[in-house]
């Protein structure tokens, strides 16, 4: 035994002890459902929602969460008490293919009660229906009008920043280029990071790594989500699906959440060392013994706990508030 767990080859690999039951939950709710890869696209998101569901329960309890439409987008406001308040613009993950307003439910409720900030949740057109660059353009307008109409919400407009995490980090990211690269470059006052997917290319060595997705993601996975996402081959080095590849001066400062065991680690550790180089200020970093989507696992994980804290703290001082 080893602080009440059996010896798991996964502990001497670094795993946090306490992220053993998220892992393994997940897998055996997998299990209950027949082979991920032999459903229809349709049935496939039904089954990840379902495995999702029970970590999104419970948490902080807002003085409300309305759902609302901005621009073309459905969007759900989580509010913990009497505005104007700044927003965090979430993005969830899900490989640009699956997951919801309600499989990341909770994750924005934590923002929003830690931080004491609106988070404004984003439903955003999930692939391969839809491709990129569809998505950016949509989310880069729906920033716009909150910069323009955030009061019509009980947002302060003149507080914003996005956020994300995987799939979701990387819409975030790439919505702040194109935003940067527009005449709303300071729209945004802060990026928020998680684990996010930023190289098609796939050539890292956590990829090697991690490849047979024991630690929730693996090479294959990613390699069909990319393709989902993309309309061609060639696309996977433009700078708006690969960000590690763009010019990133003139961003806002970033906190990034890095995980540990997580194919995506190296390129999100070569992405905060390049957005160092173009002096952007980044806080944050790797957080060890963890793994992909490891914040959803707060219920019952000290170090999604410390993790969320940490981008609190961050979120409260990009917003100024006490």
């Amino acid at each position: 035994m080893q602080n009440g767990f059996t010896s798991d080859p996964r502990l001497a690999e670094g795993l946090d002890p306490e992220l053993i039951a998220f892992i393994d939950g997940i897998t055996t709710a997998y299990s209950h459902f027949p082979p991920f890869p032999t459903l229809d696209i349709a049935t496939q998101r039904k089954v990840a929602a379902a495995v999702r569901a029970p970590w999104a329960e419970g948490g902080p309890v807002l003085h409300r969460s309305v759902n609302r439409v901005i621009g073309q987008l459905r969007a759900r406001i989580h509010v913990p008490g009497p505005g104007p308040l700044p927003a965090l613009i979430y993005l969830h993950g899900g490989g640009w293919t699956f997951f919801s307003l309600d499989t990341h439910d909770r994750l924005m409720r934590e923002y929003a009660a830690r931080a004491g900030i609106a988070v404004i949740g984003v439903e955003y057109p999930l692939a391969p229906e839809t491709r990129f660059p569809n998505q950016l353009t949509l989310l880069a307008d729906l920033v716009r009008l909150v910069a323009n109409r955030g009061e019509e919400w009980g947002i302060d407009p003149t507080r914003l920043a996005i956020g994300g995490d995987s799939a979701g980090a990387n819409l975030a990211l790439a919505t702040a280029l194109t935003l940067r690269d527009s005449d709303y470059g300071d729209a945004l006052c802060g990026l928020l990071l998680n684990y996010g997917a930023f190289d098609a290319r796939m050539e890292t060595e956590s990829y090697k790594l991690f490849a047979d997705g024991r630690y929730l993601l693996g090479a294959s996975e990613m390699e069909t989500l990319w393709s989902n996402y993309i309309r061609e081959q060639s696309q996977r080095t433009d700078p708006f699906v690969s960000p590690i590849l763009a010019d990133l001066a003139g961003l806002p400062p970033t906190f990034m959440t890095i995980a540990d065991l997580d194919v995506l680690r190296d390129e999100n550790l070569a992405l905060k060392s390049k957005l160092e180089a173009a002096q952007i200020p980044v806080s944050g970093g790797l957080y060890p013994g963890s793994v992909h989507s490891f914040l959803e696992a707060v219920s019952i994980s000290a170090l999604a706990a410390k993790a969320l804290d940490d981008e609190a703290v961050w979120l409260r001082e990009r917003f100024n508030v006490s």
